[in-house]
């Protein structure tokens, strides 16, 4: 056989050898992975115990000691300085404390995370884990969550608290379940609202006529101004100050812990007196993110924020005897406004039959247990 042939033969032998090599040892493989998941039966039990201490022990090593079994955010839109945040905040700590480092909740108040808007979206798609909200504003996605604000309907916080923590916060806190979102908490308070301007004080229902005023996102504000002939505009509470500012609106209305809170003493001149609306905070917790905490963590996730609540009540109402002088002080003049006025332009524009259609004669009998009948 010529030299040239029998060394092609030759090199053809080695690849054909070389081949067979690699495919006896990918079956070897195979069989090894076969026994390995095939436990004790296929392995020595010295080999399978080996084995498996070795895949343990990567696992442990892949979350880093020390280190939460749960790391989740908490989010809210107010003020840095608004009692809720800081009751929040120590909540946060006694959970972080109480759970020996299992559960790690950061805590991004005041609109770190944008806009409150844009948090509630963020807390019913899991992209924030808790996340404290207005029912004016929760009641873009749950429109029951609307029906604490329906106007002039509570007259005193003992009120207040018979229904939101009784049958009307249920009822608000089951639909808000179908949205995504779970209520972790009793409710906190928002506080009664007032109106505030630059150009003129509001005393009655007819100062209202035209007025340019800024509302929370929420239909039923809208609809409660435009009912007393006003023209409002819905803006994000963190866009509001420069809206007044700039005379883009020329009064909002909220309560006096956040007009403080947020300096608006500084851009208008007027507080009237009206208390027309009262509005919740509620604690919201994603879905997913709660059930996925063990059932000892969901207990003590749920008294701690139960704490924060109540302690936030407490604290809003004292701040609600002295703020009145703190905002004299700072410039602002408050005048008495005639209730019946607004109450009567309301039922003359058909606000609350309107509001008793929308919300389900069952859910305003509800309200009207806690509040009386409404005209």
């Amino acid at each position: 056989m010529p030299k040239g042939q029998q060394a092609g033969g030759d090199e053809r032998k080695k690849t054909i050898d070389k081949s067979t090599k690699r495919n006896q040892t990918g079956m070897m493989e195979e069989m090894n992975m076969d026994q390995i998941a095939k436990g004790p039966k296929g392995l020595s039990r010295r080999t399978f115990i080996a084995s498996a201490a070795v895949v343990t022990s990567a696992a442990i090593l892949t979350r880093p000691a020390g280190a939460a079994e749960f790391t989740y955010k908490l989010a809210t839109g107010q003020s840095l300085t608004q009692p809720i945040n800081t009751r929040l905040e120590q909540a946060v700590g006694r959970i972080n404390q109480a759970s020996g480092g299992r559960l790690e909740i950061k805590f991004f108040p005041a609109a770190q995370l944008g806009s409150d808007t844009d948090l509630l979206t963020q807390i019913r798609s899991g992209g924030i884990d808790f996340l404290n909200i207005a029912g004016s504003v929760l009641s873009t996605v749950a429109s029951v969550a609307g029906i604490a604000n329906v106007g002039f309907a509570f007259s005193d916080y003992t009120q207040v608290w018979k229904a939101l923590d009784g049958d009307l916060g249920k009822l608000i806190a089951s639909q808000v379940e179908k949205t995504g979102a779970l209520v972790v908490a009793k409710p906190a308070d928002n506080t009664f609202r007032q109106i505030t301007s630059f150009t003129k004080p509001i005393k009655t229902a007819d100062d209202l006529n035209g007025y340019k005023i800024r509302v929370p996102v929420s239909p039923i504000f809208t609809s409660l101004f435009k009912s007393l002939g006003a023209s409002p505009t819905s803006i994000n509470f963190t866009e509001l100050y420069t809206a007044l500012q700039t005379h883009i609106v020329d009064g909002q209305e909220n309560g006096l812990v956040t007009i403080e809170a947020g300096k608006l003493y500084e851009v208008q001149k007027y507080v009237s007196e009206t208390n027309h609306i009262w509005d919740p905070f509620f604690i919201l917790g994603n879905r997913r993110s709660m059930t996925g905490l063990p059932a000892d963590l969901q207990e003590l996730v749920r008294k701690e924020f139960d704490r924060a609540a109540l302690e936030q009540r407490e604290d809003t109402a004292k701040l609600n005897v002295t703020l009145k002088d703190q905002l004299i002080a700072k410039g602002l003049t408050f005048v008495a406004s005639d209730k019946d006025s607004f109450r009567k332009a309301l039922s003359k524009s058909g606000f609350y039959t309107e509001w008793r259609g929308k919300f389900g004669e069952e859910n305003w009998k509800i309200l009207e247990s806690a509040v009386g009948t409404m005209a």
